[in-house]
């Protein structure tokens, strides 16, 4: 396994340890990502047999690099060749039953690969004499990413209970992966499922995130439903599946429609907050269920109603509540339009509309809106996705002519005061909204010329005067 030690910093290491005669070994997600042919994230792990810090010091002197320690935690990081390098010292773990914070002792190699969360992490390879490159595989890690299955190197049941988080590593590393989880690891979630209590809300956000931004979130999401971990971590969420019937008349299963459209965003994009906004765009379908015996099971106003519920959910999982919160409320809101485009007629008028509400979100809502197509019928699938495309040519060609993406108007509310030497107030408000509609509706062109005729009209039908030998 040589080969996959071929960095200089690998030798470096080896002739330290050799000279101070000290164990130590990479081990983790370098050796895991090495094997699978995964590209290298430049971060790699290394175990010392006895101090880590003491050992990433002298490595330190040697590469003449800042050392940054972490005495509470007993590692100790460098960079070198932009590759970050922590150190720590082999080590067991005992776990108390209201914390996931385990109490430390020094230990072996074998008692430092015990305490991994799953055998594909618990390989390593020797650095320190005849052992350089040699795999050290004692729960058959190999084996396993061959299989592709995510176990647990001891007990699942202990693994999980010790340390709740590992559920959700479980199910991150398998839609992550494109892995099954091993059947009693499976089992050890369902049973231990209440221990993600005691985890933080911002560290099971930061696996969420990784399940959201894996090639095929459904995976992730699929496990976190069928294990139960999902009603603790994002009721909403569970709260789509279901189907309910009356007059033997049901509608689709919103959460599997939901997964749905999020692998058809993944598939085309991999911004975070556009494949939650696939997440949330049916998240009010639940509390806007009704059925009417004319026209079956509707969801009025679930677009508005789910914008407004953003803000909440994002603060419930410990999402940021800045930019990214607003750009998924925003899809949230206007996730039907461009569906009401497509099947109606498009006038320029609404397209003006669609523009000046989405701004320069407007690409990112049509990726939505093509993935929320998710309809088994080959005819009404590409009669959609062919009018999408002739809606897309007309934002295309209405943004070009009228400039309406980001629209600032022609006219200010400082003109407007000086036209008619108006103070502050409701009127200049009324005068601009005015402007506005009409640009919006066709009946002028997005110019000042055209605005300022616009406005000096209207003010004066409202029996404003204007002030003579203005200039704007």
């Amino acid at each position: 396994m040589r080969e996959n030690l071929q960095h200089s910093i690998f030798q470096i290491i080896s002739d330290l340890a050799n000279k101070e005669e000290v164990e130590c070994y990479v081990i983790g997600g370098y050796v895991r990502d090495r094997i699978m042919g995964r590209p290298f994230k430049n971060d790699v792990d290394i175990v010392v047999i006895g101090s880590g810090i003491a050992f990433a010091n002298k490595l330190g002197d040697i590469l003449k690099t800042k050392v940054a320690v972490y005495k509470s935690f007993g590692t100790a990081m460098l960079v070198y060749d932009n590759i970050n390098i922590e150190f720590v010292g082999a080590r067991k773990e005992s776990y108390r039953a209201n914390s996931r914070n385990p109490i430390v002792e020094d230990g072996t190699l074998e008692d430092d690969q015990n305490r991994r969360d799953f055998t594909i992490n618990a390989m390593a390879y020797g650095l320190y004499g005849e052992q350089f490159g040699a795999l050290l595989d004692p729960f058959d890690g190999l084996q396993d990413i061959d299989l592709r299955v995510i176990r647990t190197p001891l007990d699942p049941n202990i693994t999980f209970s010790d340390d709740p988080l590992r559920m959700m590593r479980a199910i991150r590393f398998a839609s992550q992966l494109g892995f099954k989880i091993d059947a009693k690891a499976i089992q050890a979630i369902v049973d231990n499922v209440e221990r993600i209590k005691i985890i933080s809300k911002e560290r099971i956000a930061d696996e969420l995130n990784k399940i959201v931004l894996s090639a095929k979130p459904s995976v992730g999401f699929r496990y976190l439903f069928d294990t139960g971990l999902l009603h603790h971590i994002f009721p909403a969420m569970e709260n789509l599946q279901g189907v309910d019937v009356v007059d033997g008349r049901g509608h689709k299963d919103n959460f599997y429609h939901t997964l749905e459209v999020l692998d058809n965003v993944a598939e085309m994009s991999d911004d975070l907050w556009l494949r939650w906004a696939a997440i949330m765009h049916d998240i009010a379908k639940p509390a806007t269920k009704r059925f009417d015996k004319k026209v079956g099971w509707t969801f009025h106003g679930h677009e508005d109603r789910g914008a407004k519920m953003v803000p909440k959910l994002f603060g419930e999982l410990k999402l940021p509540l800045h930019e990214k919160m607003k750009f998924v409320q925003k899809l949230v809101q206007l996730h039907l339009r461009p569906i009401v485009l497509a099947q109606d007629i498009v006038t320029d008028s609404a397209v003006r509309r669609l523009l000046f509400e989405a701004g320069d979100d407007i690409d990112a809502l049509m990726l939505l809106c093509h993935a929320d197509v998710t309809t088994k019928n080959e005819y009404k699938k590409r009669k959609y996705r062919d009018n999408f495309e002739l809606v897309k040519q007309k934002l295309k060609d209405v943004e070009e002519r009228d400039q309406i993406r980001n629209w600032q108007p022609p006219v200010t509310g400082e003109d407007i005061m000086n036209l008619f030497d108006l103070g502050p107030g409701r009127m200049i408000g009324i005068l601009k909204n005015a402007m506005r509609e009409a640009i919006l509706e066709g009946e002028i062109a997005n110019s000042r010329e055209e605005a300022l005729r616009f406005v000096i009209s209207k003010g004066e039908s409202m029996g404003l005067v204007r002030k003579e030998n203005t200039v704007l």
